[in-house]
């Protein structure tokens, strides 16, 4: 497992954040971690989640719908 400090995990790709929080899960699932390793994979794990949640909030932001004209325009939900 990777460790990274904070300001590194906001520099790694989602796909690798998750692929990190993934292993953090199976080693504390398997109880391959001693108690104090176990609450700093916790703590990273947790890093990395946050930094996950973040990338998707920023995507779904950047979610965008083709108009008639084949221009990109913000997504706004329709009220009626």
């Amino acid at each position: 497992m990777t460790k990274n400090t904070s300001s590194e995990i906001g520099n790694i790709s989602f796909e690798s954040a998750v692929r990190e929080l993934e292993a953090i899960v199976n080693q504390m699932e398997t109880n391959q971690l001693p108690l104090q390793d176990a609450l700093n994979a916790f703590k990273h794990g947790t890093a990395l989640l946050q930094q996950c949640q973040k990338t998707l909030a920023d995507v779904e932001q950047q979610v965008r719908i083709l108009n008639d004209a084949n221009q990109l325009q913000n997504h706004q939900d329709k009220q009626e």
